[in-house]
């Protein structure tokens, strides 16, 4: 019976992952935000084969930071995000063509893998049963991330990746050898997901300093668990997967962070300069905004990363629980990777990329915290449930941990429908506009090769096929000197994206002489603010950008 339910509970777990995944999928079978607009986008221009290379510009990061001196499209395409989320789509186009679903499916069978993963995870290093089912059901359904697990996007693949990558190097530090070889490759791909998968790899490595700090300390009572020649396999397989794209790197940008290179990424003041194309982004600059402000960001950073943990990694419902199972844990070799990889992100965070941690860089990173966190969320549980039961006589520790294993896991699931419930909305009213605006540009006989200008080229990519630029966060002037230099047609604007610059355009308070009368307007139906102006804006205009002589279309 044992042997059974080892077998037949994974499997039941991978199934329920899958049919959620599946469920959001059918909720919203399109791609939903910048992130994977811009995975999509890229797998769509590999299945064309046109290579690691865009016809749109999704952040001025990607090409130095500023206006380039030689202003064209295409461009080599990651120069910031990984390509991974973009490769494992091509089986499916292949099969499918570039459709939603094509993009869809892989990460919807990767990322059900950390279910299943999460379920054996809790048996070996000791769990309950009930503890480790509990576990296994809230990765099925994570909370708040759920809404997130059916995108073409790099949450489905760095979790099981990064859990993959703890739960090695643990298993390593209790000797096994060719774990800790093994972690090494799940770090590469974790890496070639994200930049962020180096934070993994130095996990991993501050695992194999650990383990030559207690063998030294016990004076040759203790031999190391990790043999050096298993430290070189491990960094060996890391190499064999990210050294080809590194080189790529290399011969493409000069540099194997090239978005890292303008400073844009790690010296902007504010998310809103990331934008910019004039903003001085050089550590002069950066350390002019004085000590108080820079600590200030750094701490708002931090604890934006502890909100984002307990809201959306993380039911705040199971924060005491997670507390009280990591106490308990706190020695645990088995979680001793888990704890120094969460200290390396939470750091990281706050000291490096502050002003990114609200936007969702800390989200795609946490996700490979969500097992171990379950796991320790559901332990701490049935740890208060015996406390309880000892204070209320009437209780037993049986049906109190129960009754508390039942309340957190319904806790995550809830927790779940009600963030997708909130976030459906805004990303179906984005689809609908965009849609919309695909086909008004149809059917105005607009070419397929003109450029729009817009605050989300990759999500136009999407849906329109036509290529563009981000509307850099700057003047007017500044808007118009890029519109210029790229030959951009059209501009559209939409009220929920919108850089400072242009609102009083979308709010016809403001029109330049070189953009010109609307050709495509979607209404604005949702709520109002008490701006009369503000409220009369449209959700999403077309207009005509005339930067060329003889252009007559904004007259």
């Amino acid at each position: 019976m044992l042997r059974c339910n080892a077998v037949r509970t994974p499997f039941a777990l991978y199934a329920l992952a899958l049919i959620v995944r599946a469920i959001l999928f059918g909720l919203h079978p399109d791609a939903a935000y910048p992130d994977s607009y811009y995975y999509v986008d890229v797998a769509r221009a590999l299945h064309a084969g046109a290579g690691f290379n865009i016809d749109f510009i999704w952040s001025f990061v990607d090409v130095g930071g500023r206006i380039p001196a030689n202003p064209v499209l295409p461009i080599p395409s990651d120069a910031h995000w990984m390509p991974l989320a973009a490769i494992v789509q091509l089986p499916t186009m292949w099969l499918l063509g570039p459709t939603s679903l094509a993009s869809a499916i892989p990460f919807l069978i990767v990322g059900s893998l950390a279910a299943p993963m999460t379920w054996l995870l809790a048996r070996e290093i000791g769990c309950s049963p009930r503890v480790a089912l509990a576990a296994g059901i809230a990765v099925a359904i994570p909370a708040a991330a759920t809404m997130f697990m059916a995108q073409p996007d790099t949450l489905a693949l760095y979790q099981p990746l990064g859990t993959a990558a703890l739960w090695l190097t643990a298993r390593a530090l209790k000797g096994s050898h060719w774990s800790y070889a093994l972690a090494g490759l799940a770090v590469g791909l974790a890496t070639l997901a994200r930049n962020d998968g180096v934070l993994l790899g130095a996990a991993v490595g501050l695992a194999f300093v650990w383990d030559r700090w207690h063998a030294w300390r016990s004076n040759g009572g203790r031999m190391p668990a990790i043999p050096w020649r298993w430290a070189f396999a491990c960094f060996g397989l890391f190499l064999l997967v990210m050294g080809p794209w590194y080189l790529r790197q290399l011969a493409v940008f000069g540099s194997l962070s090239p978005s890292s290179t303008s400073g844009r990424i790690l010296l902007i003041q504010t998310y809103e300069q990331m934008n910019s194309v004039t903003t001085d982004t050089s550590l002069a600059g950066f350390l002019s905004q004085g000590p108080g402000p820079l600590l200030l960001s750094r701490i708002l950073g931090f604890v934006s990363a502890v909100q984002i943990y307990f809201v959306i990694a993380c039911p705040i419902i199971l924060a005491p629980f997670v507390l009280i199972g990591g106490w308990a844990r706190r020695r645990s070799v088995e979680f001793g990777p888990f704890f120094s990889y969460a200290a390396i992100l939470f750091a990281a965070s706050g000291l490096v990329f502050a002003v990114h941690v609200p936007y969702g860089t800390f989200l795609h990173s946490a996700v490979a915290l969500v097992p171990f966190t379950f796991i320790l969320g559901f332990e701490g549980a049935v740890l208060a449930s015996r406390w309880a039961a000892r204070h209320r006589p009437s209780w037993t520790e049986e049906g109190a941990a129960r009754l508390f294993l039942v309340a957190a896991a319904a806790s995550v699931v809830l927790n779940a429908g009600a963030f997708t419930f909130l976030a459906l909305p805004a990303w179906n009213a984005d689809r609908d506009n965009r849609a919309a605006a695909a086909q008004a540009l149809d059917k105005a006989g607009v070419p397929a090769t003109d450029l729009l200008l817009s605050a989300d080229p990759g999500g136009f990519e999407y849906f329109t096929g036509r290529g563009g630029v981000v509307t850099p966060n700057d003047s007017l002037e500044v808007i118009h000197q890029v519109a210029a230099d790229y030959n951009i047609r059209w501009l559209v604007l939409e009220r929920a994206h919108i850089v400072n610059p242009l609102a009083p355009v979308l709010e016809s308070k403001v029109r330049p002489a070189w953009i010109g009368d609307p050709i495509f307007t979607v209404p604005y139906t949702g709520p109002t603010t008490g701006d009369a102006a503000a409220d009369a804006a449209p959700a999403l205009v077309i207009y005509p950008i005339c930067t060329r002589a003889g252009d007559l279309r904004c007259d």
